[in-house]
């Protein structure tokens, strides 16, 4: 017998769960690829109409993205994570721009703050459980 706990597990969930948690919580990841290298950059998020928007401070707009988005409770052993993925674009119309500005506290103000609408064709999730025994 071992004197360490075992460690949890990974447990695939379905995709309309991880959209539900993605729905739940408000912050996250946005990764994109710029000039050959990966960016990860904090934003905030809201899922409306079968759409994720995203509030971020990227200074370049990418053709797809990959929003992350996760709970871990190390201590405790559980938690979730999810992946979405899909193209992306810039939200231009300025009363929908506006409610998410009202919306969505940004990190950065200017140039930067980017709004984009990223329309998931892949959405991955994971929950965290206890080793079996």
């Amino acid at each position: 017998m071992s004197p360490f706990p075992a460690p949890p597990r990974l447990v695939e969930v379905s995709g309309a769960e991880a959209l539900w948690l993605l729905d739940g919580s408000t912050l996250g990841r946005l990764v994109y690829a710029q000039r050959d290298l990966t960016v990860i950059r904090p934003a905030r998020h809201v899922w409306e109409y079968g759409r994720l928007v995203v509030r971020a401070p990227a200074p370049a707009v990418p053709a797809t993205a990959t929003y992350h988005v996760d709970d871990i409770r190390t201590v405790a052993g559980t938690g979730w994570t999810v992946t979405v993925s899909g193209p992306a674009e810039v939200i231009t119309d300025p009363d929908e721009a506006a409610h998410y500005h009202r919306t969505l506290a940004g990190w950065t103000h200017g140039p930067h703050d980017t709004l984009l609408r990223l329309h998931p064709k892949t959405v991955a999730g994971f929950r965290l459980a206890p080793a079996e025994a």
